[in-house]
């Protein structure tokens, strides 16, 4: 139960950013008692729609990232300026 805790924790859409590098794969539980199953494949669903929400933030982002790339190449580059001092 104490891994499905951490799992639905982890799973909530106010967890914060996921990094990928604090999960491993818990060993030694056995198999999942009948009474857990419900509980599990409703974790699933909601990491399920957590993975989708955050590939649609990547995408939105994405989109944002190419916009600002498209207004910064219609820039002109600004070259060296000279004073001419001799006057």
């Amino acid at each position: 139960m104490a891994v499905l805790d951490q799992l639905e924790r982890d799973a909530a859409p106010t967890a914060g950013p996921v990094t990928g590098s604090e999960w491993s794969e818990p060993t030694g539980l056995g198999p999942m008692p009948r009474e857990l199953v419900g509980r599990a494949s409703r974790l699933l669903a909601a990491q399920r729609d957590r993975i989708a929400d955050l590939e649609t933030g990547r995408r939105v982002a994405a989109g944002h990232m190419g916009a600002l790339r498209a207004v910064d190449a219609t820039r002109e580059p600004r070259g060296s300026v000279y004073l001419d001092a001799s006057a």
